[in-house]
């Protein structure tokens, strides 16, 4: 991308807001930064009005840091505790509604590639456990048997938590919720499994208490996506309001759950993924 894009007019520099000045002298912006780079540079997500400790904020701010072209980067979200945030978000995203994430996303990178041929332009759909693993997953699941070149990623807070906290399909079999009191009946759904045989070349699942890791799978899965097909990423984002732990406790409830087993670090590379990872990983 020509950094001239967002780059001030001359006579504007006083006209423009501060923070759009502070992005384009010490935003991210084709200087290929990334997470051990957080607190260097003007960040793509501040003031959020996200709960104290939410995993989620914690997450968005990771995955933004990890893009490996923010400037050419395309966030479709929806409905949910996320989309709270993406009015925060300096990249260009668009809001759908409930679920339609991955409808739109597919028509965003088709016409991207139309009105761009000579350029890369990443589309990455974004959306909670209640948009990509209920609501949303027949639109979901048909982008990846399309093979639709882009990557989608799950906040996985396990539970509808803007909504008052009921169960969601991600929820772990048992969990009690402010709208669950019996205890959820049946087991969490392996998305990374669904997203693996339903086509998607890359298929990971991570913790925000793993930011090099997560680091690597976003870089990964969008490199990927531009390539060979679609790419997906679940991300565990404990939710201190619905499962009622103090905000200051996330990090310690995350490396718990993997400690227990009861969210596993996983990562599936199909054979093309993998040789073409080979050449970009080698190359940096």
């Amino acid at each position: 991308m020509n950094n001239k894009i967002y780059e001030i007019s001359p006579g504007f520099e006083e006209i423009m807001p501060k923070d759009y000045r502070d992005l384009v002298n010490d935003g991210p912006f084709g200087k290929k930064l990334g997470v051990k780079d957080l607190g260097t540079f003007k960040e793509l997500l501040e003031e959020h009005p996200l709960c104290a400790g939410c995993g989620l904020a914690l997450s968005k701010r990771l995955i933004l840091a990890s893009l490996p072209s923010p400037e050419n980067t395309v966030i479709v979200g929806t409905t949910g505790c996320s989309s709270l945030s993406f009015a925060q978000v300096a990249i260009h995203n668009i809001h759908s509604i409930f679920g339609n994430q991955n409808a739109v996303a597919t028509g965003l990178k088709r016409a991207l590639e139309i009105r761009f041929p000579d350029k890369t332009k990443d589309v990455v759909a974004m959306g909670g456990d209640g948009a990509i693993g209920d609501i949303g997953l027949g639109m979901v699941m048909h982008s990846w048997f399309r093979g639709e070149k882009f990557t989608t990623i799950m906040f996985d807070n396990e539970a509808y938590a803007n909504t008052g906290g009921q169960e969601s399909g991600m929820s772990q079999k048992g969990a009690v919720l402010n709208m669950a009191p019996t205890g959820k009946k049946y087991a969490k759904l392996p998305m990374p499994e669904i997203a693996r045989d339903a086509g998607c070349v890359y298929s990971a699942s991570v913790t925000p208490a793993r930011p090099k890791r997560l680091e690597k799978m976003v870089r990964r899965a969008v490199i990927l996506a531009r390539k060979l097909g679609p790419t997906y990423i679940q991300i565990y984002c404990p939710c201190p309001t619905n499962y009622k732990f103090k905000p200051s406790e996330s990090l310690k409830r995350t490396r718990d759950m993997e400690k227990s087993g009861a969210y596993q670090i996983k990562e599936y590379i199909s054979p093309a993924a993998e040789e073409l990872i080979k050449k970009f990983e080698e190359v940096k």
